[in-house]
């Protein structure tokens, strides 16, 4: 019986110690704790990213040739950083810019278009023929945004210097053509 009396005594002193608070604050609210990529630098990477590519001279070609938006496809933004950094957090913040500025029209890419693909291979047997989607209507994209995210981190001691370089590059599906390239590049400085 004598051994549990100091286990009692430890969880108790544990209860006492832990003295965590949590609070809710606003998405855009710029934190940072650790100093490695987070929402924010999603957030405003994209934004500049997106407003860099509209103010270019493919666009005003594109519409010029066409007469119509051109439509873009967001592929693969790759991780080459030395941390885990979620890349569909930033390529969802692009799609929404591109979406929200009006002069582009977007088509799903990877898995997502095969999802839809999959879904109009459902309606051929089990929709009415009136609201049954038909294959071969898909808009093609003009262009394929594709990217990477690559970091280099110094460290000594309690310092450390974290620097992030996005490469984003705009490609004429058709001709292969590189239309545009872009980068961020973000440096923060942490002192433990």
């Amino acid at each position: 019986m004598k051994p549990v009396l100091p286990l009692l005594l430890f969880a108790l002193l544990l209860g006492f110690s832990c003295n965590r608070q949590v609070q809710r604050i606003e998405t855009d609210t710029t934190v940072d704790l650790s100093g490695r990529w987070n929402d924010t630098d999603a957030r405003l990477t994209a934004a500049e990213l997106v407003t860099e590519i509209m103010g270019r001279p493919w666009l005003e070609r594109h519409v010029s040739k066409t007469g119509g938006e051109p439509v873009v496809i967001v592929g693969m933004v790759e991780n080459k950083s030395h941390e885990h950094i979620e890349a569909e957090v930033f390529t969802k913040e692009l799609e929404k810019a591109f979406i929200q500025s009006g002069r582009v029209r977007l088509v799903q890419g990877g898995e997502k278009r095969e999802q839809i693909r999959r879904e109009r291979a459902d309606q051929q047997n089990n929709a009415s023929r009136s609201t049954m989607k038909e294959w071969g209507l898909e808009v093609g994209a003009d262009y394929m945004l594709q990217g990477s995210i690559n970091s280099i981190m110094d460290a000594y001691k309690r310092k450390k210097v974290i620097y992030y370089q996005i490469d984003m590059m705009l490609t004429d599906i058709e001709t292969n053509e590189v239309v545009w390239i872009g980068d961020k590049k973000i440096k923060k400085f942490v002192k433990n």
